[in-house]
């Protein structure tokens, strides 16, 4: 019997496969090693050695990967940079960092400085590492199959202003990014991801950025769940992308005169499914956005709830719980393409005689004075007065000035399931991190 060609080919590469991984050797960069030495260690290692390196502090030059490599740190060693240089460069394939503490990058107002670099690679994995005082943390470049699991980052002291600071986790034409279970602060915006597709963002905590937690430019088919996204200027923003699944987040605290828990531009076909909005100026904002499935999100004591542009078209917003919002809804046009239906909303006082669960009498979630707010920022201080519910009364029984157009025909009588277990899920993942 004839063994065909493949099948030799195949057997033979498997076998230098497992010969490769059989001679790979452990190194050990002991403590107070210089640079030239990391640098020596670095150079003498053969592809897919494994390098240890003890606890200590190691002030080092830039460094750079140029063959599959593992780095393992014992007990966090500190990788020191000095705030004179940036860290190391990753331009192999099959490359991990694991356990490492990098500290003191340079900013620069002319080059992204990063801690770790990685260009034109596949399969590089950064994990469980600390950043602290970096300018980038972690910049990805033309790159795929790479994971980011597990680490925490902490920016430079930027003063709150942007150009201070660099991003924490940072892509760039990449395909099928895992950022995982990271930690991020103090950067300009915590994750950012341009012209990045098929990637997915979970169980990360994005807080006190001077930008957005997460920022989304001209990528598609990306997801991201259970993120926390937290006292950011803005929680998310999604920007000229399309098919972007959002499901299972927290945007909270997002607080500012224009901050925003989530914020669409140009986004196309994504979906918004079981989040929870609280405490944002405004929970979220929808500009030229068309064909979004928003449903089962909980919006609770947000400034507005939603503002909802004229360019937006053909939106469905269904099963949604509005509690405790200043405002519900805000637009900036009479003409309504959108779909609102079967939406809870706290303000409504209809009834239901049929007892089918569903007012018998249409919701209006704009308010006249929410129109007027918007206008004339100043007048907010009327919110609480006699004059503001007469208004909106007087709007209710002869609408002349609200668009007819946005309304809930079937508003809910009682708060969905869905919206109280997206509430309970959230706060659960909240404490567990």
């Amino acid at each position: 019997m004839r063994v065909p060609r493949f099948l030799i080919l195949t057997i033979i590469i498997i076998g230098l496969g497992y010969t490769t991984i059989a001679q790979s050797r452990k190194w050990t960069i002991p403590s107070g090693t210089t640079t030239a030495q990391f640098l020596e260690t670095l150079r003498e290692a053969k592809p897919y050695d494994t390098i240890f390196v003890e606890n200590g502090t190691y002030y080092l030059t830039p460094l750079k990967i140029d063959k599959p490599l593992t780095l393992i740190g014992e007990d966090y060693p500190v990788l020191d940079f000095q705030n004179e240089s940036k860290g190391f460069l990753i331009s192999a394939h099959y490359v991990t960092i694991e356990g490492i503490h990098f500290a003191n990058t340079a900013f620069s107002e002319m080059e992204d400085l990063a801690a770790i670099r990685v260009d034109a690679s596949k399969n590089f994995s950064a994990r469980n590492n600390r950043f602290s005082n970096t300018f980038f943390g972690i910049y990805l470049s033309n790159s795929s199959n790479c994971k980011i699991v597990g680490n925490v980052l902490e920016g430079k002291e930027n003063k709150g202003k942007e150009f201070l600071a660099g991003n924490g986790i940072h892509a760039w034409q990449c395909k099928k990014i895992e950022i995982k279970d990271n930690t991020i602060t103090h950067h300009r915006d915590g994750i950012y991801f341009e012209f990045v597709d098929s990637s997915y963002i979970a169980h990360n905590i994005s807080e006190a950025n001077i930008r957005y937690g997460l920022h989304f430019m001209f990528s598609h088919w990306d997801a991201y769940h259970y993120n926390v996204f937290r006292q950011n200027a803005a929680g998310v923003a999604v920007m000229y992308s399309n098919h972007v699944e959002m499901s299972e987040n927290l945007f909270t605290e997002n607080w500012g005169d224009a901050n925003y828990g989530l914020l669409l531009k140009e986004l196309n076909d994504g979906t918004i499914i079981n989040n929870t909005f609280s405490y944002n100026t405004t929970a979220i904002l929808i500009e030229g956005s068309n064909r979004m499935d928003v449903k089962n999100n909980l919006l609770e004591n947000n400034g507005w709830a939603m503002k909802v542009s004229a360019n937006s078209y053909e939106n469905v917003f269904f099963e949604n719980v509005f509690l405790g919002n200043s405002f519900d809804m805000a637009t900036n046009g009479n003409t309504v393409m959108n779909d609102f239906s079967k939406n809870y909303w706290d303000r409504y006082k209809g009834y239901d005689l049929d007892h089918n669960g569903l007012g018998d009498i249409p919701f209006h979630p704009v308010s006249l004075f929410s129109m007027i707010v918007e206008k004339m920022p100043f007048s907010m201080m009327l919110y609480r007065s006699f004059l503001v519910d007469l208004l909106n009364q007087s709007e209710r029984i002869m609408p002349a000035v609200i668009p007819q157009d946005l309304v809930d025909n079937e508003p809910l009588m009682n708060m969905p399931l869905a919206g109280k277990q997206s509430n309970k899920q959230i706060t659960i993942s909240l404490s567990e991190k």
